[in-house]
């Protein structure tokens, strides 16, 4: 959420500064509206004001033995008035707290302009391609082989789904416990547990809802659920309402959980194999640090995600994405693509973003500032480290043989029971 003193102070910037993404702020509706509210709110001071010296002449008149009759009955219309104006109050701060809600989050001044994905810059590459003296398969023609069953997860959920069984089942629990590891051991990160359940105040603290319900499973009862889209949500949450001491900063959490999303939007986009599924494993990476630090974190979350691919020995590259292409929650964002032979072309396996404080704002996540004394709002950050899925999609796929028969990356091997290759 953005800083509301902002946008009664400098709307016309907040709009210029939307206006990179491709959105369009509704000034004069935003406008007109704060405009109601600070008259409904001088109206409500007013007649709070008149009944409390209204109140004060009741006391006065009472102890003098004075009557108090027209007093008391002026006090009673002056309470019915006022309590009709908070209605109105709170109404029209309703709308402006919707309003707000859908607004999303001013971009870094780094952030390249553009449209689109294809205006994203590129900023490295990693790795070399392989060059196959074979006409490499994709990762369905190889992954049927060996446990790889769509047409059993069909009849069990429907598309968008697939069951893994045998060497390819070990070899998906390896990559996630590969990372886990990784994270843990050399990179700092607390490993945690969440829940997969949340509450939509979850939800709405990280930025999903209420701008994209759409792409979430809502779970019926009372209270309602919903299936989480990412470990972010939780992991995010779990400062929520806090403020937390200066010492404890910066906090670095990892979890590595299933993700459920509808994909409401990708109707027709990567309908073939485990690309774009409706539930997948992920490794989260989450940061809540110091606002001043929060760039320097990036880059260290981006570099973390970068060392699991290194790891592998995947080709990838990293992109900074531009106005148009970034989330809705995000201030900066970098994106990891992998190399997928049988595309011949890159493929986004992790994105990387700070939040500056966007989510903070709505989790009222702080921390308390040594200089000022005060509570102050964190910076949120948050990474794939990696997709699970994706990546053993990349396995597949750069390190099969031209037997369909895939080589474990050596990193793997321990965590496979020695076994070198999957048949």
């Amino acid at each position: 959420m953005l800083d509301p003193r902002l946008l009664r102070s400098d709307l016309t910037g907040v709009a210029a500064a939307l206006a990179r993404r491709g959105f369009v702020l509704d000034v004069e509706t935003f406008a007109a509206l704060e405009e109601r509210r600070k008259a409904v709110q001088i109206e409500a001071d007013r007649l709070r004001a008149e009944r409390n010296a209204n109140a004060k002449a009741v006391g006065q008149a009472k102890s003098k033995g004075q009557d108090a009759g027209a007093l008391l009955a002026a006090g009673e219309s002056l309470g019915e008035q006022l309590q009709g104006v908070e209605k109105q109050l709170e109404a029209i701060q309703a709308q402006v707290s919707s309003l707000q809600l859908g607004l999303p989050n001013i971009l870094h001044s780094s952030v390249p302009d553009g449209r689109d994905e294809a205006a994203n810059v590129e900023i490295r590459r990693s790795g070399v391609p392989r060059q196959f003296e074979f006409t490499p398969k994709d990762h369905v023609a190889l992954g049927e082989r060996i446990g790889m069953d769509f047409e059993a997860a069909g009849r069990i959920s429907g598309a968008r789904f697939v069951v893994l069984s045998g060497g390819l089942a070990k070899l998906h629990r390896a990559l996630a416990q590969f990372m886990l590891d990784l994270h843990v051991a050399d990179h700092g990160y607390r490993e945690t547990y969440v829940p997969y359940l949340v509450h939509g105040t979850a939800l709405m603290g990280t930025g999903q809802l209420p701008k994209f319900e759409q792409d979430l499973f809502a779970v019926r009862g009372d209270p309602g659920f919903y299936l989480i889209p990412t470990a972010e949500v939780p992991l995010t949450n779990l400062v929520r309402d806090q403020i937390l001491p200066p010492e404890r900063l910066p906090l670095k959490f990892v979890a590595h959980s299933p993700c459920f999303r509808s994909e409401a939007g990708a109707a027709g986009k990567d309908t073939r194999g485990m690309i774009r599924q409706h539930q997948f494993d992920k490794v989260e990476l989450v940061h809540i640090v110091r606002p001043e630090d929060s760039y320097l974190a990036l880059e260290e979350l981006t570099g973390h995600a970068e060392a699991v691919l290194k790891a592998l020995g995947l080709p990838y590259r990293v992109l900074a994405l531009c106005a148009g292409d970034i989330g809705f929650s995000a201030a900066k964002t970098y994106d990891l693509e992998v190399w997928l032979p049988s595309q011949q072309r890159y493929r986004e396996i992790s994105s990387c973003s700070n939040c500056e404080s966007f989510q903070a704002r709505r989790l009222q996540a702080r921390w308390r500032n040594p200089v000022t004394g005060k509570p102050e709002l964190v910076h949120t950050l948050n990474g794939s480290g990696v997709a699970v899925g994706r990546a053993l999609v990349a396995v597949l796929e750069n390190y099969q043989q031209e037997d369909g028969s895939v080589v474990v990356p050596a990193v793997l091997a321990p965590y496979m029971g020695g076994a070198t290759l999957l048949r």
